[in-house]
Protein backbone atom coordinates (compact mmCIF):
# COMPACT_ATOMS: atom_id res chain seq x y z
CA UNK A 1 0.00 0.00 0.00
CA UNK A 2 2.96 2.32 0.66
CA UNK A 3 4.04 2.32 -2.99
CA UNK A 4 0.44 3.00 -4.04
CA UNK A 5 0.23 5.99 -1.72
CA UNK A 6 3.56 7.33 -2.98
CA UNK A 7 2.47 6.88 -6.63
CA UNK A 8 -0.82 8.61 -5.98
CA UNK A 9 0.96 11.49 -4.21
CA UNK A 10 3.37 11.90 -7.16
CA UNK A 11 0.50 11.90 -9.66
CA UNK A 12 -1.36 14.53 -7.67
CA UNK A 13 1.75 16.71 -7.43
CA UNK A 14 2.38 16.39 -11.17
CA UNK A 15 -1.20 17.31 -12.05
CA UNK A 16 -1.11 20.22 -9.61
CA UNK A 17 2.16 21.54 -11.08
CA UNK A 18 0.74 21.30 -14.61
CA UNK A 19 -2.42 23.11 -13.57
CA UNK A 20 -0.43 25.87 -11.84
CA UNK A 21 1.76 26.33 -14.90
CA UNK A 22 -1.29 26.53 -17.15
CA UNK A 23 -3.09 28.99 -14.86
CA UNK A 24 -0.01 31.17 -14.36
CA UNK A 25 0.50 31.43 -18.14
CA UNK A 26 -3.00 31.32 -19.56
CA UNK A 27 -2.08 33.08 -22.81
CA UNK A 28 1.07 31.08 -23.60
CA UNK A 29 -0.56 28.87 -26.21
CA UNK A 30 -2.18 31.83 -27.89
CA UNK A 31 1.07 33.81 -27.83
CA UNK A 32 3.04 30.90 -29.27
CA UNK A 33 0.30 30.54 -31.84
CA UNK A 34 1.27 33.97 -33.20
CA UNK A 35 4.67 32.52 -34.11
CA UNK A 36 5.51 30.09 -36.90
CA UNK A 37 5.32 27.00 -34.67
CA UNK A 38 1.55 27.34 -34.33
CA UNK A 39 0.69 28.63 -37.77
CA UNK A 40 2.19 28.82 -41.24
CA UNK A 41 4.12 32.10 -41.77
CA UNK A 42 2.25 34.61 -43.92
CA UNK A 43 5.49 35.89 -45.45
CA UNK A 44 9.01 37.18 -44.81
CA UNK A 45 10.88 40.47 -44.54
CA UNK A 46 14.50 40.39 -45.71
CA UNK A 47 17.55 42.65 -45.85
CA UNK A 48 20.69 41.85 -47.82
CA UNK A 49 24.03 43.20 -48.94
CA UNK A 50 26.75 42.14 -51.33
CA UNK A 51 28.50 42.93 -54.61
CA UNK A 52 26.96 43.98 -57.92
CA UNK A 53 29.04 43.37 -61.05
CA UNK A 54 27.97 45.97 -63.63
CA UNK A 55 28.28 44.80 -67.24
CA UNK A 56 28.84 48.39 -68.47
CA UNK A 57 28.60 47.52 -72.16
CA UNK A 58 27.59 49.77 -75.06
CA UNK A 59 28.93 52.87 -76.74
CA UNK A 60 28.74 55.18 -73.70
CA UNK A 61 31.01 52.99 -71.58
CA UNK A 62 33.24 52.32 -74.62
CA UNK A 63 33.74 56.07 -74.99
CA UNK A 64 34.26 56.75 -71.28
CA UNK A 65 36.78 53.93 -70.75
CA UNK A 66 38.69 54.87 -73.92
CA UNK A 67 38.97 58.58 -73.08
CA UNK A 68 39.38 58.41 -69.30
CA UNK A 69 41.47 56.40 -66.86
CA UNK A 70 38.49 54.33 -65.80
CA UNK A 71 37.63 50.71 -66.60
CA UNK A 72 34.36 48.83 -66.94
CA UNK A 73 35.04 47.07 -63.65
CA UNK A 74 35.09 50.47 -61.91
CA UNK A 75 31.31 50.69 -62.35
CA UNK A 76 30.77 47.60 -60.18
CA UNK A 77 29.97 48.33 -56.55
CA UNK A 78 28.46 47.23 -53.28
CA UNK A 79 24.71 46.71 -53.32
CA UNK A 80 22.05 46.71 -50.61
CA UNK A 81 18.43 45.67 -50.76
CA UNK A 82 15.28 44.70 -48.94
CA UNK A 83 12.08 42.87 -49.81
CA UNK A 84 8.73 41.82 -48.41
CA UNK A 85 7.40 38.46 -49.56
CA UNK A 86 3.76 37.38 -49.19
CA UNK A 87 3.05 33.65 -49.17
CA UNK A 88 0.38 32.62 -51.70
CA UNK A 89 0.95 28.84 -51.68
CA UNK A 90 3.22 26.31 -49.91
CA UNK A 91 5.90 26.87 -52.58
CA UNK A 92 5.14 30.35 -53.99
CA UNK A 93 5.60 33.95 -52.79
CA UNK A 94 4.79 37.32 -54.31
CA UNK A 95 7.77 39.61 -53.63
CA UNK A 96 8.07 43.41 -53.51
CA UNK A 97 11.76 44.28 -53.77
CA UNK A 98 14.00 47.35 -53.80
CA UNK A 99 17.79 47.52 -54.06
CA UNK A 100 20.48 50.19 -54.35
CA UNK A 101 23.91 50.27 -56.00
CA UNK A 102 26.06 53.38 -56.41
CA UNK A 103 29.66 54.07 -57.35
CA UNK A 104 31.77 57.21 -57.87
CA UNK A 105 35.25 57.20 -59.43
CA UNK A 106 37.89 59.90 -59.89
CA UNK A 107 39.57 59.81 -63.31
CA UNK A 108 41.60 61.85 -65.79
CA UNK A 109 42.05 61.99 -69.55
CA UNK A 110 44.39 59.30 -70.78
CA UNK A 111 46.01 61.25 -73.62
CA UNK A 112 45.71 64.90 -72.61
CA UNK A 113 47.05 67.26 -69.95
CA UNK A 114 46.29 70.94 -69.37
CA UNK A 115 48.49 73.92 -70.23
CA UNK A 116 50.38 73.46 -66.96
CA UNK A 117 51.11 69.84 -67.81
CA UNK A 118 48.70 68.70 -65.08
CA UNK A 119 46.11 65.92 -65.35
CA UNK A 120 42.65 66.88 -66.58
CA UNK A 121 40.49 65.37 -63.86
CA UNK A 122 36.80 64.63 -63.43
CA UNK A 123 34.52 62.41 -61.36
CA UNK A 124 32.15 59.86 -62.89
CA UNK A 125 29.34 58.22 -60.94
CA UNK A 126 26.58 55.70 -61.60
CA UNK A 127 23.57 55.00 -59.38
CA UNK A 128 20.96 52.26 -59.94
CA UNK A 129 17.78 51.75 -57.89
CA UNK A 130 15.48 48.97 -59.20
CA UNK A 131 11.99 48.59 -57.70
CA UNK A 132 10.28 45.36 -58.72
CA UNK A 133 7.37 43.02 -58.12
CA UNK A 134 8.06 39.35 -58.69
CA UNK A 135 7.35 35.69 -58.02
CA UNK A 136 9.57 33.39 -55.95
CA UNK A 137 9.09 29.63 -56.35
CA UNK A 138 10.53 27.16 -53.83
CA UNK A 139 11.76 23.82 -55.13
CA UNK A 140 10.30 21.93 -52.16
CA UNK A 141 7.84 22.52 -49.31
CA UNK A 142 9.15 24.98 -46.72
CA UNK A 143 7.84 23.05 -43.75
CA UNK A 144 5.33 20.48 -42.58
CA UNK A 145 2.26 20.58 -40.38
CA UNK A 146 2.15 18.52 -37.17
CA UNK A 147 -1.47 18.01 -36.21
CA UNK A 148 -3.83 20.95 -36.54
CA UNK A 149 -1.75 23.67 -34.92
CA UNK A 150 2.02 23.09 -35.14
CA UNK A 151 4.11 23.88 -38.24
CA UNK A 152 7.75 22.79 -38.41
CA UNK A 153 9.99 24.70 -40.87
CA UNK A 154 12.48 22.96 -43.14
CA UNK A 155 16.16 23.33 -42.26
CA UNK A 156 16.85 24.94 -45.64
CA UNK A 157 14.85 26.10 -48.67
CA UNK A 158 16.04 26.57 -52.25
CA UNK A 159 14.20 28.88 -54.63
CA UNK A 160 14.21 30.56 -58.04
CA UNK A 161 12.38 33.70 -59.08
CA UNK A 162 11.50 36.30 -61.70
CA UNK A 163 10.62 39.95 -61.32
CA UNK A 164 9.84 43.11 -63.29
CA UNK A 165 9.47 46.78 -62.51
CA UNK A 166 11.22 50.10 -62.93
CA UNK A 167 14.80 51.23 -62.31
CA UNK A 168 15.75 54.79 -61.46
CA UNK A 169 19.29 55.53 -62.65
CA UNK A 170 21.68 58.47 -62.68
CA UNK A 171 24.90 58.74 -64.72
CA UNK A 172 26.83 61.87 -63.73
CA UNK A 173 30.17 63.48 -64.62
CA UNK A 174 31.67 66.66 -63.20
CA UNK A 175 35.13 68.21 -63.57
CA UNK A 176 37.35 69.33 -66.45
CA UNK A 177 36.99 68.14 -70.04
CA UNK A 178 38.65 68.59 -73.45
CA UNK A 179 36.82 70.09 -76.42
CA UNK A 180 37.67 67.72 -79.32
CA UNK A 181 37.28 70.56 -81.86
CA UNK A 182 39.50 73.22 -80.26
CA UNK A 183 41.37 71.08 -77.68
CA UNK A 184 40.48 73.69 -75.07
CA UNK A 185 40.08 72.53 -71.47
CA UNK A 186 36.83 73.62 -69.79
CA UNK A 187 34.94 72.83 -66.56
CA UNK A 188 31.52 71.28 -66.97
CA UNK A 189 28.92 68.91 -65.60
CA UNK A 190 26.99 66.21 -67.49
CA UNK A 191 24.03 64.22 -66.24
CA UNK A 192 21.56 61.66 -67.48
CA UNK A 193 18.85 60.28 -65.21
CA UNK A 194 15.51 58.59 -65.83
CA UNK A 195 13.20 55.71 -64.98
CA UNK A 196 13.39 52.66 -67.23
CA UNK A 197 11.92 49.12 -67.26
CA UNK A 198 13.92 46.40 -65.49
CA UNK A 199 13.75 42.60 -65.37
CA UNK A 200 15.54 40.16 -63.08
CA UNK A 201 16.01 36.42 -62.58
CA UNK A 202 17.37 34.94 -59.37
CA UNK A 203 18.22 31.81 -57.40
CA UNK A 204 18.84 31.53 -53.69
CA UNK A 205 18.74 29.52 -50.49
CA UNK A 206 17.35 30.17 -46.99
CA UNK A 207 18.97 28.49 -43.96
CA UNK A 208 17.10 28.44 -40.67
CA UNK A 209 18.84 30.04 -37.67
CA UNK A 210 15.99 30.27 -35.17
CA UNK A 211 12.22 30.05 -35.01
CA UNK A 212 11.71 33.32 -36.85
CA UNK A 213 15.15 34.00 -38.34
CA UNK A 214 16.91 32.74 -41.47
CA UNK A 215 20.17 33.54 -43.23
CA UNK A 216 19.89 34.01 -46.97
CA UNK A 217 22.22 33.77 -49.97
CA UNK A 218 21.19 34.87 -53.46
CA UNK A 219 22.49 35.33 -57.02
CA UNK A 220 20.56 37.78 -59.21
CA UNK A 221 20.82 38.74 -62.88
CA UNK A 222 19.34 42.16 -63.69
CA UNK A 223 18.64 43.46 -67.19
CA UNK A 224 17.91 47.12 -67.96
CA UNK A 225 18.79 49.76 -70.54
CA UNK A 226 17.92 53.42 -70.08
CA UNK A 227 17.51 56.45 -72.33
CA UNK A 228 20.30 59.04 -72.39
CA UNK A 229 19.65 62.67 -71.47
CA UNK A 230 20.30 65.81 -73.52
CA UNK A 231 23.88 66.06 -72.23
CA UNK A 232 24.74 62.83 -74.07
CA UNK A 233 23.33 63.40 -77.54
CA UNK A 234 24.42 60.78 -80.05
CA UNK A 235 24.77 57.90 -77.60
CA UNK A 236 22.57 54.83 -77.58
CA UNK A 237 20.75 53.61 -74.46
CA UNK A 238 22.92 53.08 -71.38
CA UNK A 239 23.50 49.51 -70.22
CA UNK A 240 22.36 49.16 -66.58
CA UNK A 241 22.51 45.35 -66.39
CA UNK A 242 24.50 43.40 -63.83
CA UNK A 243 24.98 40.27 -61.80
CA UNK A 244 24.87 40.50 -58.00
CA UNK A 245 25.79 38.09 -55.20
CA UNK A 246 24.31 38.91 -51.80
CA UNK A 247 23.81 37.53 -48.31
CA UNK A 248 21.39 38.67 -45.64
CA UNK A 249 18.81 37.90 -42.99
CA UNK A 250 15.13 37.04 -43.34
CA UNK A 251 12.45 37.30 -40.66
CA UNK A 252 9.39 35.07 -40.81
CA UNK A 253 6.16 37.02 -40.35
Amino acid sequence: MGWLMRSTRCAVLLLTATAVATISRPSHAQTAGDGFLFRVPVGTWSVRGGFDHAFASGDLFNFVTKQLTIDRSDFSSATFGSNVAVRVSPVTDIVFDISYASVSRLSEFRDWVDQNNLPIQQRTSLRRVPITLGVRHYLSARGRAIGRFAWIPAAHDTYVGLGAGLMQYRFHQIGDFVDPQTLNVFPDEFESKAWTPVLHALAGVDLGLARFLMVNGEARYTWARGPMGRDYVGFHRIDLSGLSLTAGLSLRL
